[in-house]
């Protein structure tokens, strides 16, 4: 201000102020703009991610300034192949990693690698039915319900009989949740002598649940309230096996097999007496197919493999004593007795080949293999048996005899 009281203004200041308007009027402008064509929440958008961006940038150049190698250098100054060779190289100093196998076998605790979890067997408490497959046979079908062989029998008399050969594929069977006996109650029976004929107590069959009986409505005993028809299981029962399809046939009296079939023969016979060794009714090595011989699942004999057709030897000296069919299952079949208490048979055979009453020795065709009667596949069913010692395992008495 001068001495009349005049005030100047700086030309330099009055150009700042000016361009501070200009560049005030310009964003006011600008963001009004963008109001009024509805883009201002884009335009804050943008904003914030080109600041968060540079704002990572600043992060990453600050975070370079004390970031190291392990050699000391910084991320800048390990680009060239000088430095990172000389990293390399360090590294090749580390001595090898080995294992002592021996040590390890000795010292180490061994772990098991297998990753098969096994769940626990949950009890079954009620019947079920299986479908028999081809190729199944009473051993297989038990083993998988974890039941006896003898109880798929007994479950299924009334189907199948004593006769585990009576199997057939697309067959119903019966499988029981323990080991025991099925069995279908009839009117007039008692509960004691139930109990009693397989070897078990009254209360057992009373007491297990699947039955749905009980003790204070099952009233006496000796007629006990029990529908007939209804099928009960006898838990841990037994019972013995019927014996109706190969009685002992001796050569004194061969027709007391006349209820066995057609096959039975009349008369006395008399001949020749066998040596008591014992060779394969087949040609080389005998080959087990079907069932072996398991007295549990009244199976008495050995079933072995071969062709239709195939020759089948006598297995010692003897008589025949029964040839044709069978009316329980065995179909073709010949029976020899060989002297000594001695009896051989040969079942499900295509042919037969020899008479009753016909001396036979070691070695002489007598038939042919085939799959009559109860038989799944060309087999042949060879029993063994004795009039002291019973039906004995074939295995222990066959022998090669040149």
């Amino acid at each position: 201000m001068d001495s009349e009281g005049i005030s100047y203004v700086d030309s330099k200041d009055l150009t700042e102020k000016k361009d501070k308007t200009i560049g005030e009027s310009w964003f006011q402008k600008t963001w009004e703009r963008l109001v009024r064509l509805g883009l201002h929440d884009t335009a804050r958008r943008i904003v914030a991610m080109v600041s968060t961006m540079l704002l990572m940038v600043l992060v990453l150049l600050f975070m370079n300034r004390f970031f190291v190698s392990r050699s000391g250098q910084k991320p800048s100054e390990i680009g060239s192949s000088s430095a990172l060779a000389a990293e390399l190289e360090e590294l090749k100093l580390l001595p090898d990693f080995e294992i002592n196998q021996n040590a390890r076998s000795k010292n180490a605790i061994p772990r098991d690698t297998e990753m098969t979890t096994i769940l626990p067997e949950r009890s079954r408490s009620g019947i079920i039915e299986h479908v028999i497959q081809a190729g199944e046979s009473i051993f297989s079908i038990s083993a998988k319900y974890n039941i006896r062989p003898e109880t798929l029998l007994w479950s299924n008399r009334y189907t199948i009989g004593d006769d585990p050969h009576a199997m057939i594929p697309g067959q119903k069977l019966i499988i029981l949740p323990i080991d025991g006996i099925l069995h279908r109650w009839s009117a007039g029976e008692g509960l004691n002598g139930v109990a009693d004929f397989y070897n078990v107590s009254p209360e057992a069959i009373v007491n297990y649940p699947p039955n749905g009986l009980d003790m204070t409505s099952i009233g006496d005993f000796a007629e006990p309230n029990i529908e007939p028809g209804n099928l009960l299981v006898i838990p841990g029962g037994t019972a013995a096996f019927s014996d109706w399809r190969t009685p002992r046939i001796t050569r004194k009296e061969p027709a007391t097999a006349k209820n066995v079939g057609p096959g039975a023969c009349e008369g006395e016979f008399d001949g020749v007496i066998g040596a008591e060794k014992f060779t394969f009714p087949i040609a080389g090595d005998p080959v087990l197919s079907g069932f072996d011989f398991q007295p549990a699942a009244n199976h008495f004999g050995i079933d072995l493999g071969g062709a239709i057709g195939d020759p089948i030897s006598a297995v010692d000296n003897g008589v025949v004593v029964y040839a044709g069919w069978n009316d329980w299952g065995y179909g073709e079949m010949v029976v020899i007795d060989h002297g000594n208490g001695w009896q051989s048979l040969y079942a499900h055979l295509a042919t037969v080949d020899v008479r009753c009453g016909q001396e036979v020795y070691r070695g002489n065709e007598i038939g042919t293999m085939g799959q009559t009667g109860n038989a799944v596949g060309p087999h042949l069913h060879f029993e063994l048996r004795h009039d002291e010692y019973g039906r004995v395992n074939p295995w222990d008495f066959l022998q090669e005899i040149e």
